[in-house]
């Protein structure tokens, strides 16, 4: 009983961190309707910068906001230098360019970074506090509780009570109507691409004290899982990628604990085959009604 307790307190803390990443593709899809394929690879990035600025400085709160700062202005660069020239017809040339740009900043950072990880140290202790026995969250891990929950908050707040979000959904939503309402569209789009890019880096940051360390490929796992969240949930769906988050992290808290890791990323692929069999668009999406 002792281990399940620890297991699901600890699969929250990791669904929550999934959750963060599964939003931020979140966002890109309901501004630009495309998989952002590179957000893997930009929140590396943004996560390097704060490695590197954590190092010269020793703040580890210098670093947190060197990755938030990198990850919003690499994705806003991403979309006016990349995506924004690509054609809009079909999300495919977009996503293809994606692919690409991993390709080139992978090698990139490994190029620059070399092939090793490297370890970066967590702001609050990383060993379970122990309750009547049973062990719980670590101090970090209350940390990334209270960050994620506070984000996800500031971004339902964002969308659902400000006229920014409202430009924001409706740019994506009806691009030809904002316009003649006087939205900005490019510039939302634009916007909600540093938006998605500083939560994805956000998400990394909070998950490399916990691996191995930091190289050019530490958000890979963190990508699939999120891209699996994002889909079970439902693309537009950001209460979808929450609860799918937290569904992801705890199924593979459980599975690693009780059955090895070997196994988590199995029990991952069953459980979104069963979701696209009986519910393709996913849990939480949304019924489009058409007139004729």
């Amino acid at each position: 009983m002792d281990r399940l307790v620890f297991l699901l307190a600890t699969g929250l803390a990791r669904g929550l961190v999934v959750a963060l990443f599964a939003l931020s593709l979140v966002i890109v899809w309901r501004a630009a309707r495309l998989v952002n394929f590179a957000q893997a690879a930009t929140a590396t990035a943004a996560v390097f910068a704060a490695f590197a600025v954590t190092g010269a400085t020793g703040s580890f709160w210098a670093g947190l906001a060197a990755a938030l700062l990198a990850g919003a202005a690499l994705s806003a660069a991403v979309e006016r230098g990349l995506m924004r020239r690509v054609p809009q017809a079909t999300p495919l040339p977009g996503m293809i360019v994606a692919i690409g740009l991993v390709m080139v900043l992978q090698s990139a950072l490994g190029i620059a970074f070399g092939p090793r990880h490297r370890p970066m140290v967590a702001p609050f202790d990383e060993r379970p506090l122990v309750v009547g026995g049973v062990p719980l969250l670590s101090p970090y891990d209350l940390f990334v509780l209270v960050v994620a929950l506070a984000v996800v908050g500031l971004l339902a707040w964002l969308f659902n009570g400000t006229s920014l979000g409202l430009q924001l959904r409706a740019s994506a939503a009806a691009p030809e109507v904002s316009r003649l309402l006087g939205v900005r569209v490019p510039r939302m789009v634009t916007l909600g691409w540093a938006l998605s890019g500083a939560v994805a880096a956000l998400a990394a940051l909070l998950l490399v004290p916990t691996e191995l360390g930091l190289n050019a490929h530490s958000a890979d796992l963190l990508f699939v899982h999120a891209f699996t969240v994002a889909v079970l949930g439902g693309l537009d769906s950001p209460t979808g990628a929450l609860v799918g988050g937290v569904a992801v992290g705890v199924l593979v808290s459980l599975v690693t604990g009780y059955l090895g890791a070997g196994v988590a990323p199995l029990a991952v692929l069953a459980l979104l085959t069963l979701v696209l069999l009986v519910r393709p668009g996913g849990i939480f999406a949304t019924t489009e009604v058409r007139t004729a």
